[in-house]
């Protein structure tokens, strides 16, 4: 019954703008005779352009306007939704406002989908006059998460598609990057085909995938509207461990720190850990100090430190890491380094003259380099420009060279 009145009201509302009924019309009349001009429009109607849940204002200025009056009415419709200052349409969100002069407006607040199309402000001359302006409501984008991929595992040299479904008005565009600026490897038939800083459309396809490409990536829609959104998908590559051992034989000196280093690459995560050749398991203690350090989601450095290096400490090691997969070790030998002994003051190359202290022979190394074995090597001496294979030069002693002749200070092997 309500609706019924609702539509015979607008009816007469609509025939009273247009003249129909006669005294109003008459009344008008007049008024237009008494100042001699026709209503006219200031400004045009602009268009408005709004994202929804925002409110949008109309506003239309009539000049000379007289006895008539100013309508708003949804073109697309044929809806009338307000005459003058009186909202005729039942809705609460649109209101209409007039500053008393020339200036009327149209506001409709939290704009919804539904509202987006062509407004006419109109005043109800003969013939009508009006002017029209279309309302865009534009929505941001929004990830469609039922229909979008989460975390994804995937075999080494195995194919991962990702995909990102998004929502709003316009349609959003979606783009894949990854999280820590690499590039993305896009591959046809297995081969690289080209490295990206960045993938369009829904669904990224990566084929013969490598450790690698295992990180973040994250899937961007835009429309222009703000706020972009996206979302983190991280891909996990798994593989068996691998472990690489930088120095696989390692000297030091006895009652020194050494440090041992292994670098691992698993995934899913490996359990690391030390043991001696004899299968013995290290642990952290006073005399041990085991660490880790991450260099990407799949490597990492191992590193032990052995304090006070004594001979109980030499001999073999093992760096071992096993994960779901499978497992592997590296191995790494320590063996005792004598520091270099410091060389006493020997002869120059004049037979005449000793070495002052400080001073170095032309050729030839300082002092020796004893390993464990006890063992001795040595440096030929150069004299007179010739090699000699034959001859060792042996330190000696200052006061003693003083007393002894010449011919003696060299000793033949």
């Amino acid at each position: 019954m309500y609706e019924i009145i609702q539509t015979f009201f607008s009816i007469f509302l609509f025939l009273s703008i247009n003249g129909i009924i006669i005294h109003t019309q008459a009344a008008e009349d007049l008024e237009v005779g008494a100042n001699g001009f026709e209503p006219d429009f200031l400004y045009p109607l602009e268009n408005v352009t709004i994202a929804q849940g925002r409110d949008a204002i109309f506003t239309c200025v009539v000049n000379n306007l007289g006895g008539y009056r100013v309508a708003w009415i949804k073109a697309d419709t044929k809806a009338i939704l307000a005459i003058h200052e009186h909202v005729i349409t039942n809705n609460a969100r649109l209101s209409v406002t007039h500053n008393d002069f020339n200036t009327w407006t149209l506001n409709i607040r939290g704009v919804k989908r539904e509202d987006r199309g062509t407004y006419m402000c109109q005043v109800n001359t003969d013939p009508m006059k009006s002017q029209m302006a279309f309302l865009e409501v534009v929505i941001p984008p929004d990830i469609i998460y039922e229909e979008t991929s989460g975390d994804m595992m995937v075999p080494e040299g195995g194919s991962a598609k990702l995909v990102c479904k998004a929502r709003g008005y316009p349609k959003p565009k979606v783009v894949w990057r990854r999280e820590d600026s690499g590039e993305i490897m896009v591959r046809a038939n297995g081969v690289t085909k080209a490295r990206r800083a960045q993938v369009e459309g829904e669904m990224l396809t990566l084929n013969k995938v490598t450790r690698s490409e295992m990180g973040a990536y994250l899937c961007i829609a835009a429309n222009g509207v703000p706020p972009s959104v996206s979302k983190r998908m991280m891909l996990h590559v798994h593989f068996h461990p691998l472990i690489q051992v930088p120095n696989q034989l390692v000297g030091a000196p006895t009652n020194t720190d050494v440090t041992l280093h292994c670098h691992v690459e698993a995934s899913p995560k490996a359990i690391n850990y030390w043991t001696r050749e004899t299968g013995e398991m290290i642990i952290s203690n006073e005399k041990y100090e085991m660490t880790e350090a991450s260099n990407s989601y799949y490597s990492v450095q191992m590193s032990l430190t052995i304090r006070h290096l004594d001979k109980s400490d030499l001999g073999g090691y093992k760096c071992i890491s096993k994960n779901s997969i499978g497992d592997a070790e590296g191995n790494i030998r320590l063996y005792e380094m004598e520091l270099p002994k410091h060389s006493k003051p020997a002869l120059g190359d004049d037979e005449n003259e000793l070495l002052e202290p400080g001073q170095h022979l032309p050729t030839g190394q300082q002092g020796s380099l004893r390993e464990s074995d006890g063992t001795e090597t040595g440096r030929d001496v150069t004299r007179n420009g010739q090699s000699s294979d034959a001859a060792r030069l042996y330190p000696i002693h200052l006061t003693t060279a003083l007393l002894l002749p010449l011919s003696t200070f060299y000793v033949a092997l």
